[in-house]
């Protein structure tokens, strides 16, 4: 790990060539590469660490945050993300410079919002390590590596990514990607305490997301949805770790007897919604993200994910909402009891998780003030529902989306497309948006000086296909469905089709009138979290443009933009010390587009973190991480013959960390570029996980050795696509792929 003041130069290793090599191919952690670096990454002297604001961090201080500080996941517990701080503004925004950066130890996706309490930073990377930085110049304080183990990584649905820690009255918690739960101290990074949040041998799940705290109770859920577990959501002790309830976000078995597993009248009220045995599919329902606390009414509320499989009729045959599936639930917080909740899409079969950020306001509706929610998440519609009692006041289209034609205000419910409902045929079906959303989990923001909402739009439309139910696998990325628009045969119409589908916004969302009042289009999809400051400010890491880019926040237009070299998909957060206000930002892409999204021909080795100030002048190094070629052999004639069978079995097995047709953007290996003994030793690392160190675990568990040999046989025909490619025309390769290129290249060999 290393980190670089405004004043530093950067000196490098004699090993960053090799360390680089390693970085490209995701098989070394990367290690301490230049310039006034912790050479061990344990704590620093005590006049370094922590001061006091952090041992008496409560929830009456993050209802009413230090000026200075970035308490919480949000700022505080409405989660508006707006920061107070304007130093910073539209006529100073110009000058804004590099203060400092701190490389950190993998080349996986950040995705953590830093919390930050009286000039000390605490942040997460990839494999769940936390970092404490000193706020001012990024110095390494201490860090605290939970050793989580790597074949997790086969169960993860979208990166082996952490969204941040919560701090509490001197303690640092966090969950780790294997659902262990823990507590550390904030001056020097001893573990406090452990606890298991869930038991994997029961079933795959994982935690990325932010715990949040108050009044002595850390919140967490977790995820795993898409490998078939049931989804809920704890309550721990903040002092001790013990649990103290845990409320089921879908109905269990009714013939099993564990207590914990039911909820009385709630779970049967829900398992009435349910058909079939839906617990064997698990019926996930995961909370892997958004959890607020509501202070003003103490409550909490959950956003819960979407069903597993995603196919409604796999796993409840006979249909029904399948509550609290796509679900906004407000609970206890003493106790987990169920309170209200309101379903956004009942009986969801798209993967439209309400997961993502959960927003409280006051707002003027129908002549008084009510206390709301505002909710943007993936289905597309903005929705406006009142705290009190849940019930919906407004559901109006933010994005493109066609599987519902509105919402009936009185029932609440939506107005479905019938045309939409890809499970009651054999047809492809094009729903919009897809399963990645129209906003997916970088959280959005709100001005209240603009009286706008900052989303992260996306139009993401996609191309659903039902499966037979009983090829359904539960132990893998399997959900019931082919995302054809995934198979396109040809890298030109790939590429043409993702280009023209696939779009990006900076929205801004008027709440009070229910309207869009600017769309800025971005290059691709993939873009960050949104901040807004009283500067009048909106700052977003832009994918395709990889910078951190701030915006007008009336209008949109663009006042400044920094290279980080990287896309930031993280959310930036704003703080001051010294009486000098940052910005900082996580850097490095995360989740499932993160990994699999073009990126340049260069890149920095690891991930890293990147502060601003004004006038501050230091300089990123040069990236280092270059293409590779590798040395990949030329397909045998019966690979040729094989490779077709290979590519489903691709899709289902690598496409989410090594992207479409094995071309990852490096963070992973290209799976189409390895030097030749990869492929010489392709069934030891892919059966029984010879590279697993690097991330890289064994499938023998859900492969079998003729699985991996027409899985190779697929990667060696798409190494060689990729080499002509590097020579000739891409129509002329599209060409000798086609039907009509083969039977030219036969009649050739026949004359």
């Amino acid at each position: 790990m290393s980190n670089h003041l405004a004043y530093s130069q950067s000196v490098f290793s004699p090993f960053r060539l090799l360390l680089s090599a390693a970085a490209l191919l995701g098989l070394a952690q990367a290690a301490q590469v230049a310039a006034q670096a912790e050479p061990s990454g344990q704590p620093a002297d005590a006049a370094e660490a922590p001061r006091s604001r952090v041992q008496t961090l409560n929830t009456e201080s993050i209802i009413h945050p230090h000026q200075d500080d970035w308490p919480s996941y949000g700022l505080d517990y409405r989660e508006q993300r707006f920061s107070p701080l304007k130093q910073i503004d539209r006529a100073s925004v110009s000058s804004l410079g590099l203060a400092w950066y701190t490389d950190i130890d993998y080349t996986r996706g950040v995705e953590a919002t830093p919390i930050v309490v009286d000039g000390v930073m605490y942040v997460t990377g990839s494999w769940s390590v936390v970092y404490a930085l000193d706020a001012k110049t990024g110095k390494l304080l201490w860090k605290f590596d939970p050793q989580v183990p790597k074949d997790v990584g086969i169960s993860t649905c979208c990166d082996v990514v952490n969204r941040g820690v919560a701090v509490y009255e001197g303690r640092v918690i966090f969950g780790a990607l294997d659902t262990r739960l823990f507590a550390l101290d904030a001056k020097t990074g001893a573990k406090l305490w452990e606890t298991l949040t869930a038991d994997r041998k029961k079933g795959d799940y994982t935690s990325t997301g932010a715990p949040r705290v108050a009044n002595g109770r850390v919140f967490i859920g977790n995820g795993g949805a898409e490998f078939g577990v049931r989804g809920y959501v704890s309550a721990y002790s903040v002092e001790t770790g013990e649990l103290l309830w845990r409320f089921y976000t879908v109905p269990g078995n009714p013939a099993e007897a564990d207590a914990e597993a039911h909820g009385g009248e709630v779970e049967a009220r829900a398992a009435k919604t349910w058909s079939g045995e839906w617990w064997k599919s698990g019926g996930g329902g995961t909370v892997w993200d958004s959890i607020v606390y509501d202070p003003e009414l103490d409550r909490l509320y959950i956003g819960v994910g979407n069903g597993s499989p995603w196919n409604r009729h796999h796993r409840s045959p006979d249909g029904g909402d399948n509550l609290f599936l796509s679900s906004v639930v407000a609970l206890d917080p003493a106790t987990g009891k169920y309170i209200w909740h309101y379903q956004e899409v009942p009986g969801e079969t798209w993967d439209y998780t309400a997961t993502q950020t959960i927003m409280l306001a006051d707002m003027p509706w129908e002549g008084s003030t009510r206390k709301v929610i505002w909710h943007a998440p993936k289905s597309g519609f903005f929705y406006i529902i009142d705290r009190n009692d849940g019930k919906l006041l407004s559901a109006e289209p933010y994005s493109k989306q066609n599987w519902a034609k509105g919402y009936d205000l009185k029932t609440g419910r939506p107005i479905f497309n019938p045309e939409a409902d890809w499970t009651k045929t054999d047809k492809v079906v094009t729903v919009m948006p897809g399963h990645g959303g129209a906003h997916n989990w970088p959280p959005m923001a709100y001005s209240p000086q603009t009286r706008l909402v900052y989303i992260p739009e996306q139009e993401y439309p996609i191309m659903y296909q039902r499966t037979d139910p009983s090829a359904v696998r539960h132990n893998v990325f399997d959900v019931g469905t082919q995302l054809t628009g995934e198979t396109l045969s040809s890298p030109l119409l790939l590429e043409a089709a993702l280009g023209l589908l696939l779009k990006s916004n900076l929205l801004a969302w008027d709440p009070f009138a229910q309207r869009v009042a600017f769309r800025i289009p971005q290059p691709r999809i993939g873009s960050g979290g949104i901040l807004a400051t009283a500067g009048d400010l909106v700052f977003q890491g832009v994918e395709g443009e990889s910078a951190l880019v701030a915006y007008d926040a009336k209008n949109g237009d663009k006042l400044w933009s920094y290279d980080t070299q990287e896309v930031p998909v993280a959310p930036p957060v704003s703080y001051v010390v010294d009486g000098e206000q940052y910005i900082v930002v996580g850097v490095g892409r995360g989740g499932t587009q993160g990994l699999t999204a073009p990126s340049r021909d260069k890149l920095p080795p690891n991930g890293r973190f990147m502060a601003w100030k004004l006038g501050a002048k230091a300089q990123l190094p040069a990236p280092s991480v270059e293409i590779s070629y590798g040395d990949a052999p030329a397909p045998s004639d019966h690979e040729r013959e094989i490779a077709d069978s290979g590519e489903p079995l691709f899709r289902a097995m690598c496409v989410r960390c090594h992207g479409l047709k094995g071309a990852s953007n490096r963070r992973v290996p290209d799976l189409r570029r390895l030097p030749r003994a990869y492929y010489d030793s392709f069934e030891s690392i892919v059966l029984n996980g010879a590279v697993e160190a690097a991330g890289m675990p064994g499938f023998g568990h859900v492969l079998s050795k003729e699985q991996v040999a027409v899985i190779k046989a697929y990667v060696l025909v798409e190494a060689d696509i990729d080499r002509d490619l590097r020579t000739q025309p891409r129509w002329w390769v599209d060409f000798k792929r086609s039907w009509y290129g083969v039977v030219a290249q036969v009649l050739v060999r026949l004359m």
